[in-house]
This record gives structure tokens, C-alpha cells and sequence, in this order.
């Protein structure tokens, strides 16, 4: 099975992310699955695509499986999972560690910058975040 490329995100956990219970509050995952998926799109598509398209996220699962707390190191690994159509799906794991802090599975819609309408994905669009040989195996049923 061909693996799609990760990302690693680091993330700096600040004051303004902890709630009164000590830790990270549920919501911050939510803007830091924002920021590491834009940071991934950034980072591998060339720069006359990233001024065609644009993301918007769809839905986003959430699974909290350990509590952050300030001072902990966390990277945000946002891995590629299929694309069909107009949307892409990406799983986004939070680590300390060895350790899986929550697991975000999320469904992001491809907009044309300009007119701000979906936009179908490309085979080359894809290709910045699948490997070729998964565009066509599976790719599709994985999108969420």
C-alpha cells in the first residue's frame, strides 16, 4: 500500500489555548487543524496554484484521547487521505510524544479564488498530496 506524505506541524501551546480545567481547551484543535492544513497546502503547492484556489473546511471529527497542557511540544501530523471532486479529506493527528493527543479527520471543499465556487480538483492538483498510484486506488472511497 503507498503511504501519502505526511506533514509535521509544530505546535506552541500558549496561555490564551488553556481552559479552566488546566488543559488545552477542545476548541483550539479546531484552529490548529485550520492552520496545520493551510501550512500543508502552502508548503507543497507551487505558488501560481495557491493563488487559483482556495480551502474551506466542510466537517471536521474529532477524537480526544489525552489532554495538553502548557509547556507540553505537540506536532500537528496532517496526512492527505483521497480527494473526490471538489473536496479532499485529511486525517490530522496531534502527538506529544509517542502519544496521540486527538485525532481530527476533517472534509475540505477546493474554491476558485476568484469566483469562490467549488472547484473539481485536478489530477495534478491531487498529486501534490497523494502519490500517483493512489489517485485512482481507493483514494475515492476514503474521502470523507
Amino acid at each position: 500500500m503507498i503511504k501519502s506524505r505526511t506533514f509535521d506541524h509544530p505546535i506552541v501551546i500558549s496561555a490564551a489555548d488553556i481552559d479552566e480545567m488546566g488543559h488545552v481547551n477542545n476548541t483550539v484543535y479546531l484552529q490548529w487543524v485550520q492552520d496545520a492544513v493551510v501550512q500543508y497546502w502552502e508548503h507543497v503547492s507551487p505558488p501560481d496554484v495557491r493563488s487559483r484556489l482556495l480551502w474551506v473546511a466542510l466537517q471536521h471529527q474529532v477524537i480526544y484521547r489525552r489532554p495538553l497542557f502548557l509547556g507540553d511540544r505537540v506536532a500537528a501530523l496532517v496526512t492527505a487521505t483521497g480527494t473526490r471532486g471538489s473536496r479532499a479529506s485529511f486525517t490530522t493527528m496531534f502527538k506529544r510524544g509517542d502519544d496521540i493527543a486527538a485525532e481530527v479527520r476533517s472534509s475540505w471543499c477546493c474554491v476558485d479564488a476568484s469566483t469562490r465556487r467549488p472547484r473539481r480538483i485536478a489530477d495534478d492538483i491531487a498529486r501534490v498530496f497523494l502519490p500517483p498510484a493512489s489517485l485512482r486506488q481507493g483514494a475515492e472511497r476514503n474521502a470523507v
